[in-house]
């Protein structure tokens, strides 16, 4: 694709993938890129909540697939890349959202009171998952010769949290993972970036306990208020828009001022 080409393009111009999108923060980047123009599919493990929401965006006029999948499952995330090139004809996008930590719950435990199997767990998804959905997709982009690929990281990645070794793990996982992607698939003209998300009030019913929690977090920043969803949906647009063509490898932490780098 010409320089010429790539700067033409737009959010509207976009297919995006969104693992883990029928809930919180992934429904947040579906509905923003909706009303920018782009297509979506939502793709979860909750299939019924995939198809609810994908439902709700194409009645406001979007483009919406909705795509039930284990991103654990290599079967599961190869249909869908299929059903995805199917229905719109291309990916140029992935946003690697899934993952064990609310919907799917982790344990907050000592290191050595995790389980092996949770631990087992949280690598399948977190993990294996992205890699397994960008090797469902990539083969579509490497066709446009145009891609857009966003990981999903988190701010415990940089400063360690205790009581979920396991989780914070995966995480830093994400951040090397980025890095060689991005530059295998660079000469295919696909970018691959990481936003590292603080604390976030992402629960769609949260308790007390959980919202008295959230605002724990609030103290170390420098912009001193709780993280909603919308805080992140910003970022997540940059990674897959035109304006960052020459960004690659890179990750964004988006935390108020938690971690400054």
């Amino acid at each position: 694709m010409s320089e010429a080409t790539e700067r033409t393009r737009t959010i509207a111009d976009g297919v995006v993938v969104i693992t883990g999108a029928a809930h919180g923060i992934g429904a947040a980047y579906a509905r923003r890129l909706v009303d920018d123009g782009a297509a979506v599919v939502v793709a979860d493990l909750d299939g019924e909540g995939a198809e609810k929401l994908a439902g709700e965006l194409r009645e406001s006029g979007g483009r919406a697939l909705a795509f039930r999948a284990d991103v654990s499952s290599e079967d599961d995330v190869q249909a869908m890349a299929a059903a995805a090139v199917a229905e719109f004809g291309t990916i140029t996008g992935l946003v690697n959202n899934a993952a064990v930590f609310s919907v799917v719950p982790m344990s907050r435990a000592p290191f050595d009171e995790i389980t092996l199997d949770e631990w087992d767990l949280m690598m399948r998804v977190n993990v294996r998952g992205p890699w397994q959905v960008s090797k469902a997709v990539i083969p579509a982009m490497r066709q446009a010769g145009y891609g857009k690929i966003v990981n999903i990281s988190s701010g415990t990645a940089l400063k360690g949290s205790a009581s979920r070794i396991h989780y914070v793990t995966s995480k830093a996982a994400i951040l090397g993972f980025t890095k060689v992607l991005a530059r295998e698939v660079g000469g295919d003209g696909i970018r691959v970036n990481c936003v590292a998300p603080g604390s976030t009030l992402s629960e769609e019913s949260p308790d007390e306990s959980t919202i008295a929690y959230r605002n724990t977090q609030v103290q170390g920043r420098a912009i001193q208020r709780v993280m909603m969803p919308q805080d992140v949906v910003g970022a997540v647009r940059f990674m897959l828009g035109p304006e960052s063509d020459f960004v690659t490898g890179q990750t964004l932490v988006v935390d108020g001022g938690s971690h400054m780098h």
